[in-house]
């Protein structure tokens, strides 16, 4: 009887452990099971609020589709919103733009992604103009980020709709500065003419501001505009286009160093194709800007022509933007890119005091008129100098924080790359400088000596020259005179007049003796004018190059005209050298007039600035073109710019002036 009674016993513990086995695993098959387990890939968005992580209720969800409606309806941008379990191993950035990718997104869809498990966010796709990236910061950082901490992923997609809606209003103009305004002019006595001025003004602006978001392809559009909407829309779209030119010459050039000709192939096409794209709408300017008056219908379509023109260039650079950063992800051994760097910011350094000593030996032999192109030089490459050392600082502090946090290095990086390469060609302006005065001390002897032999010759055609020998032998004499006087002291300027006054005697005294110039004779001509036209503009475009953040559309115009003049009259060297040496001349001319109008443009620039140029080195980054804000569109149309401390600034990049707006912002919550 007693092992009958403890038999059961011993039975009854298997039986109850197989049911607690059994019930564990029906609790892990239904975990398994479970809808929230399986990992998110990314998928085409349907509604513009998605939220496959359960997390909204249903009043939830229409707030958050109230609030992107209603930035849509304001404002026509579209903010899509995703909440979702994780980012299925993916790194934030790469799940949000494969999202948007298979949507189909434009460059006016942004997408937010919330990995509510994964605790992370990212926001994806092209900043409306009227935001700044410092504005954008402190939404994400200040109302977004805590919303999401607080997990009120509701509120999170609020904050964002309307955060960008209040950036957006915020850049718009101020209904009561116009109403104050108004009334000032109502009570000033004769205020109703100034009134009516500044109406138009403010018409003109507003259709500025909204030209600018048409397409550069859209004819019809464009052509609706008032002709005075289109001249100021095409020198924006000029010095946008080539500002753009100009740095991804730069970006280009680094690459090639990396990565060799082969691989930067599709690019270099790509810069050429907007180079010519964009001579070819300087060349319009030029024309619209000449002696020679255009009819009203002639001067929309020579404006159409060039504003689509640009944009056809600024697209050609934006189409190769993806590509490039990725071949240049400036993370990639970062430490060593930053050694280079400050390898390079050590020679700069160790020139500086060669080139300063012969920016003073220059100032003591030569007026200031002959030096003033690069009489800054030296001090503004230590600014860019100090700079680059800053930013070098900035990229090394970012590269210690986690993965997914160092994207601040990539702008610090490419900053210090722009200022470095600036610091150099500064430098270099001055030996180049240096040189150009020499070749015009050697050459002027020569120059003069021809000179004073043509007029031998003129002397003895007068009968036959008529008005223009008479007046071509005038200028030569004064230029005799004026260059022999001046070789010592202005070797550069007195080579110029000498050659361009043998150049106009040479075509005289061709036309009184009825023959042409021995062609070994007019090739020595057209070398030295083609010496001086090129000195000139490599001057001009190295001046503008360096301080091209404040350097407006006209002296850009008047360079770009310079070179194509010159390149044109080397094409014509061999088969037309008459021809030749006048495209010379003009260049020389133009690249001359280039430089004047760059310097008054940087003199305007520096008289509206708050801070000091000198010293200043992020002004001068500025002023140099490496950080880029809205300042040159805003001096143009007569609008403010807004100020937020050292916000608002970034690195310039290669591509277009509108791939530089992309936006690439997210992190851990």
């Amino acid at each position: 009887m007693p092992q009958s009674r403890k038999s059961p016993a011993r039975r009854s513990v298997p039986v109850r452990a197989l049911a607690g086995l059994i019930g564990i695993v029906f609790a892990a098959l239904s975990l398994l099971c479970a809808p929230g387990a399986a990992a998110e890939p990314p998928a085409r968005m349907g509604p513009q609020v998605v939220d496959s992580a359960d997390v909204l209720s249903g009043a939830d969800e229409a707030r958050v589709t109230e609030a992107v409606d209603a930035l849509y309806r304001d404002h026509q941008v579209k903010l899509w919103v995703n909440y979702v379990r994780d980012f299925d191993g993916m790194a934030p950035r790469d799940w949000a733009a494969r999202t948007a990718d298979l949507s189909g997104f434009s460059d006016r869809d942004l997408l937010l992604v919330v990995a509510v498990e994964d605790r992370g966010y990212w926001l994806h796709g092209e900043l409306p103009t009227e935001v700044s990236e410092a504005e954008l910061d402190s939404l994400l950082a200040r109302e977004v980020e805590p919303a999401l901490r607080d997990e009120q992923w509701a509120q999170a997609g609020v904050e964002t709709a309307e955060g960008l809606g209040a950036a957006i209003r915020g850049g718009g103009v101020s209904l009561g500065v116009l109403a104050l305004l108004a009334l000032a002019v109502v009570v000033v006595a004769g205020g109703l003419i100034l009134f009516s001025r500044r109406r138009r003004r403010g018409r003109e602006r507003a259709e500025l501001i909204s030209a600018r978001e048409i397409d550069p392809t859209d004819s019809a559009a464009l052509a609706a505009l008032s002709l005075p909407t289109l001249h100021e829309l095409s020198r924006e779209r000029l010095v946008e286009i080539d500002d753009a030119v100009r740095t991804s010459t730069e970006e280009l050039a680094l690459a090639t160093g990396e990565f060799g000709e082969t691989a930067v192939t599709p690019f270099r096409t790509a810069l050429d194709a907007a180079r010519a794209a964009t001579a070819k709408a300087f060349t319009i300017r030029q024309q619209l800007d000449d002696d020679i008056p255009e009819t009203p219908d002639q001067q929309r379509a020579m404006l159409l022509d060039l504003i689509t023109t640009a944009g056809k260039a600024d697209r050609e650079l934006d189409s190769q933007v993806a590509d490039f950063d990725a071949m240049r992800d400036l993370l990639i051994d970062a430490p060593a890119r930053l050694n280079g760097l400050t390898q390079a910011v050590v020679e700069l350094t160790a020139r500086t005091p060669a080139s300063e000593a012969e920016l003073a030996r220059l100032s003591s032999a030569y007026p200031t008129s002959v030096i003033a192109p690069v009489r800054d030089n030296v001090q503004m490459a230590r600014e860019r100098i100090s700079f680059a050392e800053s930013n070098i600082d900035t990229a090394r502090a970012a590269l210690t924080q986690p993965v997914g946090r160092q994207g601040g290095a990539v702008a610090a990086i490419r900053a210090a790359e722009g200022a470095i390469g600036q610091a150099r060609a500064l430098l270099d302006a001055v030996d180049q400088a240096a040189t150009n005065i020499q070749q015009a001390r050697d050459g002027l002897p020569a120059a003069i000596e021809e000179l004073r032999s043509d007029l031998g010759v003129a002397a003895g055609l007068t009968e036959f020259g008529g008005p223009e020998l008479s007046a071509a032998v005038t200028t030569a004499t004064d230029a005799v005179n004026s260059a022999s006087a001046a070789a010592e002291t202005d070797p550069l300027g007195a080579f110029h007049e000498a050659v361009n006054a043998d150049a106009d005697l040479d075509r005289a005294i061709a036309a009184a003796s009825d023959r042409k110039l021995a062609v070994e004779d007019l090739r020595r001509r057209l070398d030295r004018t083609l010496t001086d036209a090129a000195g000139r503009i490599d001057a001009a475009s190295s001046f503008i190059s360096t301080r091209r953040g404040g350097v407006d559309a006209e002296a850009r115009t008047r360079l770009s005209e310079a070179q194509r003049h010159l390149d044109e009259a080397r094409g014509l060297g061999g088969a037309d050298p008459q021809r030749a040496l006048s495209g010379a001349q003009t260049a020389a001319d133009l690249g001359g007039r280039a430089m004047q109008q760059a310097q008054a443009s940087v003199r305007a620039w520096e008289s509206q600035q708050r801070r000091p140029v000198a010293g200043n080195a992020q002004t001068g980054a500025v002023l140099g073109g490496i950080l880029l804000d809205s300042f040159l569109r805003g001096s143009m149309s007569g609008g403010s710019r807004r100020s937020s401390g050292g916000g608002g600034y970034r690195a310039g990049s290669f591509g277009g002036s509108s791939g530089s707006r992309r936006v690439s912002r997210g992190g851990r919550f």
